[in-house]
């Protein structure tokens, strides 16, 4: 499994994106749960931040401060830094 995060947005407008193999069944399960909860609320707010997670080709969006738990612990250990 590959799981991609891209972060768009925020005050500085700078994009941050990283892409992972996934092997440990947690973040398998997680990103299953991320994929089954479909597009997050997608209207941000003015300087916050959007993310496309890709799943194996299969793409969800979402905008903070609207991450669900799920998305924002995914977002959190792709990126390696808080969602």
């Amino acid at each position: 499994m590959r799981i991609r995060v891209r972060r768009t947005g925020g005050f500085a407008g700078i994009e941050r994106s990283a892409e992972v193999a996934v092997t440990d069944p947690e973040l398998e399960a997680l990103a299953a749960t991320v994929l089954a909860d479909g597009d997050g609320d997608v209207r941000g707010v003015p300087d916050g931040f959007s993310y496309e997670i890709t799943v194996d080709g299969r793409t969800v969006r979402c905008c903070d401060p609207r991450l669900t738990d799920a998305q924002r612990t995914l977002v959190t250990r792709v990126l390696k830094e808080g969602a």
